[in-house]
């Protein structure tokens, strides 16, 4: 009888917790519970990074993705308040006909990752990455890219606000004649 370690325990439940989360996620009709779920998606994926020795990864993953990015996602949605019209409208674009091709990507992933646990796989040379390197890249050649994301990320926001407010009903004296 083969006995679980631990660790191997953490690493599946973490595997299993994300791919239901997942799965939850791209069901829900309801975006505040979609985006509940893809931040326990998110958190059982910084536990796995952790679990694989990428602890940074792990912290970002919780710092940026579950941490500011859903959160403003939640925001931005329960702003927008869009209610039973949105479920409606979303369901419209989600025809049957649509899941064919993330269903054949789906079967394509899994068949890869069923193949990889048959074969024997050399173990690859790992390499640390600092938290110091990883801050040099940032802002030194990918500045300019990391500056366009905060910039869509800024008119994404202030988009979803134009879409959000209410217009003020002006008086029109030409309307109450």
């Amino acid at each position: 009888m083969m006995w679980i370690n631990l660790y191997s325990l953490m690493f599946y439940v973490s595997g299993a917790i994300t791919l239901l989360a997942a799965f939850m996620l791209i069901t829900r009709h309801n975006a505040v519970h979609a985006l509940l779920y893809l931040i326990v998606s998110s958190l059982s994926t910084a536990i796995i990074f952790y679990l694989l020795g990428a602890a940074f990864a792990a912290a970002m993953e919780v710092i940026v993705y579950a941490g500011a990015v859903m959160i403003l996602f939640v925001f931005v949605v329960m702003m927008l308040n869009q209610g039973q019209r949105s479920a409606a409208h979303e369901a419209a674009w989600l025809p049957a006909k649509g899941w064919i091709m993330p269903g054949i990507l789906t079967a394509i992933l899994l068949i890869l990752m069923v193949s990889s646990l048959v074969v024997e796989v050399v173990p690859m040379e790992v390499h640390e990455v600092t938290v110091k390197q990883v801050g040099t890249a940032l802002f030194g050649p990918y500045m300019l890219v990391v500056e366009l994301a905060s910039f869509l990320l800024l008119s994404g926001l202030i988009g979803a606000f134009h879409i959000a407010r209410k217009m003020p009903q002006t008086h029109n004296p030409e309307q109450s004649q």
